[in-house]
């Protein structure tokens, strides 16, 4: 599902020539209905049941932009008309599960982020939405500190790091530094904004399932599959969708994207647990109702809502005219829970 740049048969015979490239083209579609973050996800046919992000290939000759590409394969894939999009990065790396002697294409991967609301009978019939913590179970912090964190990922990272305590990452850092960075063990908050590098840890470390499929030394070292950390996803999809998650939870913080995902008219308490939902933590509710007034962000419609199970809630909408006010008009609730 990628685009071949200079590619033909007598180059992938090639043992000595450049490899050829192709560009696809991914989008992480992020919705929430309720308390549940959700992705949309789809299937490459009815019997390969495993989890995807919508992709396709960029084709210079039907698509004249990455974003025209990537709407259209969108709309073939799950019936969606995208509305927010941009783009997240450029996945380059040579594959993860490349080997010495491997001819197969270089695929360069441009992810986006796309927002969006659920409408009945929205999408295809393989596609549909999946909570984003079904495959980020350790960045749900709602209730508390996730039980998963002392069950398995802090003794498999322990186990990691006693494989090579001295080893220094790119950054630096030896392996007991970024592991307390990342996951602290000894403190119930964590950076919400640092999922993709929380994930890139856990891969290293061998403890995702991507890991042992990509033949990664630290996963077979082990010499066992690692229990489930999460749904897996097919190609590097999960990191892509990591990528996405902590680009979203920085962004709401400095713009309002966070009101793409809300109704026309809403209650506080509902924007509050759509906030709560993609940060992947509980928020104090006084707190967040005097960082709603200051941002200035919305106003009262005039309505309520009786579909509260109490009293009556004022609805809201989202002021527009905000954009041109301020330079930052997002929420900018902390970083640690």
């Amino acid at each position: 599902m990628t685009s071949r740049l200079g590619a033909t048969s007598e180059r992938r015979d090639d043992t000595t020539g450049p490899l050829p490239v192709e560009i696809g083209l991914t989008a992480a579609i992020v919705a929430v209905q309720g308390d549940a973050p959700l992705i949309l996800t789809v299937r490459a046919s009815e019997v390969d049941t495993r989890a995807t992000l919508p992709s396709g290939p960029f084709d210079p000759v039907r698509h004249r932009t990455f974003e025209i590409g990537l709407r259209s394969w969108v709309a073939e894939q799950t019936g969606m008309s995208l509305g927010y999009v941009e783009q997240l990065y450029t996945f380059g790396d040579r594959g993860r599960h490349a080997r010495a002697g491997d001819r197969d294409p270089h695929v360069v991967s441009v992810g986006y982020l796309a927002l969006t609301r659920i409408a009945e009978g929205q999408t295809g019939e393989l596609a549909g939405f999946r909570s984003w913590y079904d495959f980020f179970p350790w960045e749900d912090w709602r209730q508390g500190r996730p039980e998963l964190l002392e069950t398995t990922i802090l003794p498999g990272l322990a186990e990691w790091v006693e494989a090579a305590p001295a080893a220094l990452s790119s950054s630096g850092l030896r392996r007991r530094e970024r592991v307390n960075l990342l996951f602290q063990p000894a403190s119930r908050g964590f950076d919400d904004e640092n999922a993709l590098e929380r994930y890139e840890l856990l891969y290293e470390a061998g403890l995702v399932e991507e890991a042992w499929r990509d033949g990664r030394e630290a996963a077979l070292q082990r010499g066992r599959r690692p229990p489930p950390l999460g749904a897996p996803m097919q190609h590097d999809h999960r990191r892509i969708l990591a990528t996405a998650m902590g680009r979203l939870r920085a962004k709401m913080k400095y713009r309002p994207v966070i009101f793409e995902l809300m109704p026309p008219a809403f209650t506080l308490t509902e924007l509050q647990r759509t906030v709560e939902a993609i940060a992947g933590r509980h928020l104090h509710k006084q707190n967040f109702r005097r960082l709603v007034e200051t941002s200035a962000a919305v106003e009262p419609t005039g309505d309520v809502s009786l579909n509260t199970g109490g009293r009556p809630a004022a609805l809201f909408h989202f002021r527009r005219n905000i954009l041109q006010e301020r330079s930052a008009p997002g929420l900018r609730v902390g970083v640690r829970g």
